[in-house]
């Protein structure tokens, strides 16, 4: 099937839309809350976000405005490319992320006198834990919705056929660990909630979303065309 009527299929045919679509709204609107908090943790993010915070600093930009026109850019090289998995999840992630972020981010500074988080240790780790666990629920809920990938996550998908050799998890690693090395180059720093995303969420992502997908309705017909993120232990790029 011609990949651009696969990609009007994915919008005009998606099953169960009325429930799986609050689903997936909810899941971004959880993993921006929790990559706010992880932002205020100041111990890292996601590899995508991390990049993001330092090349939209070094350019005097708001994370969301260059998070909108980065993924642009990205949203045309996958369609450019072949990519399919294309739907209404991918333009709530690319366009509501960044400014949500940016949201609560502004919120927390309203909120709180201080930042409880910079001398206190043992409240760090607990934080950093407390956001990776919520984040990883909500990016599950968000990407087993059936409802398509953003377009940093779509483009592991594109090079995985381009290099059927490869397997997907070394793959999805290594473009993670590129997406790290950006940040350093813009001036960004890598922390450990960030390394930990880029090795180890992908399998626990696949764990929880096997859980979801026992209770989502998501049907053959509305799955991703290339692989589910339960089949490349992905993890997700906001």
């Amino acid at each position: 099937m011609n990949r651009f009527k696969i990609i009007l299929r994915n919008f005009t045919h998606a099953d169960h839309l009325r429930i799986r679509l609050p689903l997936v709204l909810l899941g971004v609107l959880i993993m921006s809350f929790s990559l706010s908090w992880l932002i205020l943790v100041d111990w890292g993010t996601d590899p995508f976000t991390a990049m993001n915070l330092a090349i939209s600093a070094r350019l005097g930009m708001s994370l969301g405005n260059w998070q909108a026109i980065f993924n642009t850019l990205l949203f045309l090289i996958v369609i450019l490319c072949g990519g399919t998995d294309i739907g209404y999840g991918t333009l709530a992630n690319m366009i509501l992320i960044g400014y949500l972020v940016d949201f609560f981010s502004w919120l927390w500074g309203k909120l709180l006198p201080f930042n409880p988080f910079m001398d206190n240790l043992p409240l760090r780790i607990a934080g950093m834990i407390a956001g990776v666990v919520v984040f990883v629920f909500a990016a599950a809920l968000y990407m087993d919705g059936g409802l398509g990938v953003s377009p940093y996550d779509a483009i592991p998908f594109i090079l995985g056929r381009r290099f059927p050799k490869i397997p997907m998890r070394p793959l999805r690693i290594c473009y993670d660990l590129a997406a790290c090395t950006i940040a350093l180059l813009f001036g960004g720093a890598v922390h450990p909630a960030t390394l930990l995303m880029a090795l180890l969420l992908g399998p626990i992502i696949v764990f929880v979303g096997k859980l979801f997908q026992k209770k989502l309705p998501v049907s053959e017909a509305s799955a991703p065309e290339e692989h589910s993120a339960s089949d490349t232990k992905q993890t997700p790029g906001i």
